[in-house]
């Protein structure tokens, strides 16, 4: 996937600590980085990946 283009989002929620997540929606799929070290390769998902780990989410699969 090239992310070269990419515009990468972060959660309003995630306050000004820098220890979150980063989101960029592509054509191909979506890539999730730490923004703590960006030299990191981000994660990458198929959009049914995604789409299938938000809906875990919503439902509370991951709550502890």
């Amino acid at each position: 996937m090239d992310l070269s283009g990419a515009q990468w989002r972060t959660s309003s929620r995630s306050g000004s600590t820098g220890n979150c997540v980063e989101v960029a929606i592509t054509e191909d799929g979506v890539a999730v980085r730490d923004t703590k070290d960006r030299t990191k390769p981000p994660h990458i998902f198929t959009r049914r990946e995604w789409t299938a780990f938000i809906s875990g989410v919503k439902g509370g699969e991951f709550d502890l």
